[in-house]
């Protein structure tokens, strides 16, 4: 098992009132800095895709960032480069490796608060 950061400040900072804020299409992801720590709430539309929205913005194939998050709300379907594939939904935390491609299910945005892909998430390479 991984050994624990260090935590030495105590600090709070609002989604609402982001360090960052990047909108490709149909998406939000809103960046918070704090002290060794970025968290990211991204929101992403009904019709949101990573290959059509996020993949012209980066550049790659698929979604090369790894993500450790919760599903504040919505339906996200992720399908790995070999096929396979899984749904979070509303309530569930995850883990999800490099190499996938995602989309939204249904109607509904989806939220998720992620702790490990913000700081370069959906960021412009050029």
């Amino acid at each position: 098992m991984a050994s624990p950061m260090s935590v030495n400040k105590l600090q709070t900072k609002s989604h609402d009132e982001p360090d960052e804020v990047r909108e490709p299409e149909k998406t939000r992801v809103e960046v918070v800095r704090l002290e060794g720590y970025t968290l990211g709430r991204f929101k992403f539309e009904p019709g949101w895709r990573w290959s059509k929205c996020i993949k012209p913005v980066v550049g790659t194939d698929s979604c090369q960032a790894a993500h450790v998050g919760y599903a504040v709300s919505g339906r996200i379907t992720v399908q790995m480069d070999d096929g396979s594939q899984t749904v979070i939904e509303e309530g569930m935390s995850y883990t999800i490796p490099p190499g996938h491609d995602a989309w939204v299910e249904g109607n509904a945005p989806f939220v998720g608060l992620e702790m490990m892909s913000a700081e370069e998430y959906a960021k412009s390479k050029s």
